[in-house]
């Protein structure tokens, strides 16, 4: 598979989390031998802060993966992760991030009187800090990824 088509599958998760009741982001690994795990944003059902996609899918991979499969593995997300999600992929050992919609385009979905909170800090400046590298590529336009977001935030 492409990509375009793991970035497809994230934004789909991204729309189950959204239809579990949840924020809309979706994120998956894929593993060089041709391991999936998959993962959605669980932070309103868990009533956990923490519950990203991406945080969840460490978690998740680290218990299904060796560190060595970590290291060769690429994640896929509907939107640039966090500097949080950023810091749990880093410490995981992920070599590779790929995403569809800039965390800067995600700020400017928001309406002006917001609640939510908002680090705008993109990821490649986040690694860009760490020890060893992160390969990092987006944001790639995928259909439907900005949509998935569409009157959620209102």
């Amino acid at each position: 598979m492409t990509d375009q088509e793991h970035l497809g599958e994230a934004v789909e998760l991204a729309r189950l989390a959204r239809a579990h009741g949840n924020h809309p982001f979706g994120a998956l690994l894929v593993a060089a031998d041709g391991t999936v795990v998959r993962a959605e944003n669980t932070v309103l059902t868990s009533g956990d802060p923490t519950g990203h996609a991406e945080t969840n899918l460490v978690r998740q991979s680290a218990m299904e993966l060796s560190a060595e499969q970590l290291a060769t593995s690429v994640l896929y997300t509907s939107t640039e992760p966090c500097a949080m999600c950023c810091g749990a992929i880093f410490w995981a050992g992920i070599g590779t991030v790929v995403y569809a919609l800039s965390g800067e385009a995600l700020i400017a979905l928001l309406p002006p009187d917001s609640r939510e909170f908002t680090l705008d800090l993109p990821s490649r400046e986040v690694f860009a800090r760490g020890g060893h590298a992160v390969e990092v590529r987006g944001p790639l336009g995928v259909p439907g990824t900005a949509e998935v977001h569409a009157g959620f935030w209102d």
